[in-house]
């Protein structure tokens, strides 16, 4: 029988146990203890699955409280100085990094946050500051995991994120570069793997992604001194095997360094990586095992069994003990269609979560070993029609022309016929959409879904809800209102559900950033919209003040990226048809009297290759168009803003220019307002609002602290293009922080508006 290996498993829990312990211990309801027992259940249902699926490698220490980043920082004692300083316990120094800290024992921010590759998931930056030696933590995390899982039966593969890797995404606080910290790094990693090797594991994997990028000449020697090296130290010390795994994408660039240093196996991604079939047929080592990676971590539908055979057969020939694997960890997709109990099972078939992919493991390797019966199964799954065609999107998405993704008059014109009809203030603020979820507005969603109440009922709920929100915004004196979005539970399930061709789920939560979890739904066909979606609440809202209310859409880009998509048909052609239908909102807003109209393109980032040479002929040359037709037709006079959030923007700042919104919100506090360069140097033409604060954090930041960073923009941004606006939506915070967080940033804009001075 062929071998297989799985590089992650889920590990929020399969009905978000660990959210809910983790969030109970930061509202103090719960010890560090229990929680601590949550997540060793979580990790035992992984395990159990994997083994019970016959899983031959199976990996440890892929768990984390919050992100392996951060994981590994800590492994590496590279806590920065100011969260040391605080004196709190380990759990608590490691949430303090991770959100930020504000109490009795001191005031810190967070570590910044962005988007880990091409995925939604975020990772937190690992700082290095010059005073700072990297070495191995006494607490070990990857040890403790490893023996657990021995405990329980489950012989693991420890999973640790490489120094390559680890250094590529680092900041740098001082004057010491990755290099300084070579040696430090290396001996750690000889240590952590020698303490595995001791304790029993027979290997241990190390994963390079950063290997996936461009990767120059100097980097590529740099990746080969640091294990070169470790390799060296490690094969002296004992007999643990050593294997490199890479994921969402080809190491081109490294393929040759990486197969001429000694490691015991090396993981290549056979679903996004287009050169790794080639790469190994010109020649992949025989002392090494390929652990291939052909069932796509990153989606949700079933896999060909006919061409992943094909694939691996071809493999097979390059690499005859190739083992079957997964592209990447599953932590991507939801635990299991068992917990869907809504879907038709005809619809349902077509799914493969987390646990189902284990079972389409064993089938390959079935199949690999001569047994064809799973092959004949799946092929009359693939060979049925899953859905019709919509021929009239498709005529629409035919008709296009050049014309139909231009803006008429151009933004100088735009912008000055926008200040004359707005009159706004200088440093206009606003914040984001949406405003706290309370238990209370879940509790009248949850039930009218239930059919506890009547629609009138809810209705009433939540229009009361919005006349409270604008009533408060305007106590607070925000120049331009938002409705709060309390009728809404996503931004993008929330658009789908009143979309054709989406199916939602019930239960497939994934995680996005620590205890935060998100449930994508499914592009199942063409889309198109069925119904007007948002312009009964913007026309009650406006209908509730004076003031300019923002109409609040999901952008197209961000709806395709935040859904899990179709595979048969390409991402441009799904975005151009949730363009049209966005486009359709977009009208009927400007017919109802809303003038500013924000269209979220919060992950217009998240599927831009990770090689340059791609973004534009594979992404952006059609992703800022379906933006730019979304927008194109309205009044010269109605202002389109839009959000984006988490990524890093410089690289494609003249391409965000080119959307062709008049005012962009950035999220920018966290990365320490590193992009106001990016825009100063872009001669960026967009009004622009650069967050003010971190709502992912819980922390209130002080009139002060934002007058100071507003300080920072003046710099940067002239004063007439500079709006004043936190970093993100506010639904997962609470009233509690958010009323003074809000009370501060309008009280700063004043005072800078005071003190400003052409």
């Amino acid at each position: 029988m062929e071998k297989t290996s799985v590089i992650g498993f889920p590990r929020v829990g399969a009905h978000r146990e660990l959210k809910f312990a983790i969030e109970k211990y930061f509202a103090g309801k719960v010890s560090a203890d229990e929680v601590q027992k949550t997540a060793a259940a979580m990790r035992e249902y992984g395990w159990k699955k994997q083994k019970d699926a016959g899983i031959s490698f199976i990996a440890s220490n892929d768990f984390s409280f919050y992100d392996n980043m951060l994981d590994t920082a800590f492994m590496l004692n590279a806590i920065p100085s100011r969260y040391a300083k605080l004196g709190l316990s380990p759990l608590d120094t490691y949430f303090a990094m991770a959100h930020g800290y504000q109490g009795d024992k001191g005031d810190v921010k967070a570590l910044p946050m962005k988007k880990w590759f091409n995925t939604n998931y975020h990772y937190l930056v690992p700082e290095l500051e010059d005073g700072v030696k990297l070495s191995v933590s006494d607490s070990n995390k990857a040890l403790d995991e490893y023996r657990e899982a021995r405990k329980q039966g489950v012989d693991t593969v420890p999973y640790l994120i490489g120094p390559y890797t680890f250094l590529h995404f680092a900041t740098y606080a001082g004057s010491r570069k990755a290099a300084d910290y070579a040696a430090d790094i290396k001996a750690a990693y000889v240590k952590e793997i020698g303490l595995l090797a001791k304790e029993g594991a027979s290997w241990v994997t190390i994963a390079e992604p950063a290997l996936v990028f461009d990767v120059s000449k100097d980097e590529a020697a740099f990746f080969t001194s640091l294990y070169k090296d470790i390799l060296a130290e490690v094969k002296k010390a004992s007999s643990v095997k050593v294997s490199l795994l890479t994921y969402f994408g080809d190491i081109r660039d490294s393929y040759d360094a990486v197969t001429a240093l000694p490691f015991d196996g090396i993981g290549l991604d056979f679903v996004e990586g287009k050169e790794s079939l080639n790469l190994v047929k010109k020649g992949f080592p025989k002392d090494k095992v390929l652990f291939a990676g052909i069932v796509n971590g990153k989606n949700i539908w079933r896999a060909n069994y006919e061409q992943k055979a094909a694939l691996y057969a071809e493999i097979k020939k390059a690499a005859p003990g190739a083992v079957i694997g997964t592209s990447c960890s599953l932590q991507h997709v939801p635990y299991t269609t068992a917990n869907e109990s809504k879907l038709p099972a005809e619809e349902l078939k077509h799914f493969s979560f987390a646990e189902e992919k284990l079972g389409e493991l064993a089938d390959l390797a079935k199949i690999a070993s001569g047994d064809s019966a799973p092959l004949a199964e799946n092929k009359k799954l693939f060979d049925g029609k899953r859905t019709s065609r919509n021929e009239a999107v498709w005529q629409k998405i035919a008709a296009l022309k050049d014309d139909d993704f231009v803006r008429k008059p151009a933004f100088a014109e735009r912008e000055k016929i926008q200040k004359d009809v707005f009159k706004l203030p200088l440093f206009p603020t606003t914040t984001i959409g949406s405003f706290p979820q309370t238990k209370e507005v879940r509790a009248n969603r949850s039930a009218f879904k239930k059919g506890e109440i009547t629609e009138q009922q809810y209705i009433d709920f939540n229009k009361k809800q919005i006349a409270d929100c604008i009533k408060m915004q305007e106590e607070l004196d925000i120049d331009v209102l938002v409705h709060g979005e309390f009728e809404r539970n996503d931004m993008v399930e929330y658009f789908g559900d009143h979309l054709d061709g989406y199916r939602f789920t019930e239960n497939a939560w994934v995680q996005s950033y620590g205890t935060r979890c998100v449930k994508p739904p499914v592009i199942w066909g063409d889309v198109s919209r069925r119904e007007a979606i948002t312009v009964f609440w913007s026309s009650y809202a406006q209908s509730c003040t004076k003031r300019p209310m923002k109409g609040m859409l999901t952008g197209p880009v961000t709806i395709l990226n935040w859904s899990f998509p179709r595979e048969d048909i390409s991402l441009k052609d799904q975005t151009l048809q949730i363009a049209f239908a966005i486009k359709d909102e977009v009208l009927d807003l400007e017919k109802n009297g809303i003038r500013i109209i924000q269209i979220d393109e919060a992950a217009l980032r998240e599927k831009l290759p990770l090689r340059k040479s791609d973004w534009h002929t594979e992404y952006l040359d059609w992703a800022v168009p379906a933006f730019r037709l979304v927008h194109s037709t309205v009044k010269p006079e109605t202002q389109i803003h839009t959000h984006m959030c988490y990524s890093e923007f410089g690289d494609i700042i003249k391409d965000i220019d080119d959307l062709d919104a008049d005012v962009i919100s950035f999220e920018a506090s966290r990365a320490d307002l590193t992009i106001l360069d990016d825009l100063k140097a872009a001669n960026f033409r967009t009004e622009v609002g650069p967050g003010v604060y971190d709502i992912h954090s819980p922390r209130i930041p002080s009139k002060e602290e934002i007058v100071e960073a507003l300080g920072k923009m003046l710099k940067k941004v002239p004063a007439e293009k500079l709006w004043v606006n936190p970093d993100c939506g506010l639904k997962t915070r609470g009233n509690a922080e958010t009323l003074p967080s809000l009370k501060n940033m309008v009280a700063a804009a004043k005072e800078i508006r005071q003190s400003y001075k052409k």
